[in-house]
């Protein structure tokens, strides 16, 4: 169905039901690829080098956070790369996806940044409006 694939993920139970959802869309096709993309919003980075002051160790938990994707694509034999972006969620995902021509994104309707979902509209939304390819905004 589709071969190229992005995912946006942020470690919430969202975006695991989303990496499902994607690995079900790429169903079939043996030479299907998925990129995940990670995007740490500056808010998010500040409060993570106060709490743990260690740079090796951010790093360390920003990839916890994805270990439930990572070991999902790997136990189906997926092929997948991780983009770690820095920057807003919603244009980030959007100026990503736009830029690498995907044929469809996959997105969790809610997110860790339940403020954000609030005050300023969910990134969901922002990526379904402006994203170029088609969007799967998953519940």
């Amino acid at each position: 169905m589709y071969k190229k694939i992005l995912l946006a993920a942020d470690g919430s139970e969202n975006a695991v039901r989303s990496a499902r959802h994607a690995l079900g869309i790429r169903a079939g096709q043996k030479d299907s690829h998925i990129d995940i993309i990670y995007v740490i919003d500056g808010e998010k980075a500040k409060s993570e080098v106060i709490h743990f002051g260690d740079t090796a160790v951010i790093e360390k938990k920003r990839k916890e956070r994805l270990k439930p994707i990572i070991e999902m694509f790997e136990e189906e034999n997926v092929s997948y790369d991780i983009h770690l972006k820095h920057g807003e969620p919603g244009p980030s995902i959007v100026e990503f996806a736009n830029e690498g021509n995907y044929d469809c994104v996959v997105i969790g309707s809610r997110g860790l940044n339940k403020l954000q979902s609030m005050v300023l509209g969910s990134v969901s939304h922002k990526v379904a409006k402006r994203v170029q390819s088609p969007v799967m905004i998953v519940k």
